[in-house]
């Protein structure tokens, strides 16, 4: 058999996001630009939750629901402002009722969802997000975000992929990374090194995201995009500030506010990566190197997005790619 193409990668510019920007009619409202569900927070990791609706209202989502156990519900309504709450039916304190849960959160209206940064572990919340992702009788699962506890949750499991029907955003750092490998049989010592080498970590997101079925976004200095077809992105910015405790809950929401709007897996992560590297870069240009912390970002992402919305070809990708789907829609028979 022929050997298979490998694309090159996109090198991320402002050129190329600002063309995947997803739109903003003028004559919108709330529902119009997406409905973003957020399961995350914890007693002792509030903030994460805080982090993550702040930063999807900021990068443009219409309405943030933040999913919760019962018991903190009126904690986090106090906190999350702007966004609205549900609470999540418990066995005990903090406890989530797994088939309770998922049932509220199923007849919740939504887009998209985040799922992961700061939840408290336990089996039942690892029930609750493997349910989440499985496979849905009245078709197919919310697209998703995967973050921090939801990644753990799923290296617990041997070849967890085969059991998630939904579209998601993966966003591990190394170490998520290596133990979502792990979980595969994949020997950790043979991925190289991921930190500093730059053409082992584009081609082990590549090889990992071929084999899960979904994007796979690896963090750090020169994030690297990668989705089930091979393609891959990669991100220009190296900014020591971003390692801020939180950061992560930053980009989870940005990029989850992206997925509520519309576009595609791959397009929101890099939509997303590459906002939250811009605020990152304009809150270091103001303080340096060191002393950033998460909450400085959520402000300066719709500053970012009107920067890159005011350059030519601005939501063009996007644009063709609605129009296309479109005619596509009105080609396909009815009544099936």
């Amino acid at each position: 058999m022929p050997s298979r193409v490998v694309p090159e990668p996109i090198l991320l510019d402002d050129a190329t996001v600002a063309a995947l920007l997803p739109p903003r009619p003028i004559r919108g409202h709330k529902g119009t630009f997406g409905k973003l569900l957020v399961l995350a927070g914890s007693v002792d990791y509030a903030g994460a939750a805080l982090l993550v609706c702040t930063a999807a209202g900021r990068a443009g989502a219409g309405l943030v629901t933040l999913a919760t156990p019962e018991s903190l519900q009126p904690l986090f309504a106090a906190k999350v402002v702007e966004a609205t709450t549900l609470s999540l039916p418990e066995d005990d304190v903090e406890e989530v009722d797994p088939e309770e849960a998922l049932a509220r959160i199923l007849d919740h209206d939504h887009d998209a969802l985040v799922v992961g940064p700061g939840l408290r572990p336990s089996l039942s919340m690892t029930e609750l997000i493997r349910g989440l992702l499985a496979p849905d009788e009245d078709g197919e699962p919310s697209p998703a975000v995967l973050d921090a506890e939801a990644l753990r949750s799923l290296a617990t499991v041997d070849n967890w992929a085969a059991d998630v029907a939904a579209r998601c955003v993966l966003t591990p750092h190394v170490g998520e990374f290596l133990r979502l490998r792990a979980a595969d049989g994949a020997d950790s010592h043979k991925q190289g090194d991921l930190v500093f080498d730059d053409a082992r970590r584009l081609a082990a997101v590549r090889e990992a995201a071929r084999e899960w079925g979904q994007v796979v976004v690896l963090k750090g200095a020169r994030t690297v995009i990668a989705d089930k077809e091979g393609r891959t992105a990669v991100s220009p910015f190296e900014n020591p500030a971003l390692a801020s405790a939180g950061t992560g809950d930053v980009l989870s929401g940005t990029i989850g506010a992206m997925l509520a709007q519309g576009l595609g897996t791959f397009e929101a992560a890099q939509v997303g990566v590459y906002l939250h590297a811009m605020a990152g870069e304009a809150v270091r240009a103001r303080i340096g190197d060191a002393g950033l912390l998460a909450s400085d970002l959520p402000p300066e992402l719709p500053l970012a997005r009107k920067r890159l919305a005011a350059l030519p070809g601005a939501g063009s990708a996007t644009a063709a790619a609605l129009a296309a789907a479109t005619a596509a829609a009105s080609k396909a028979p009815h009544g099936r």
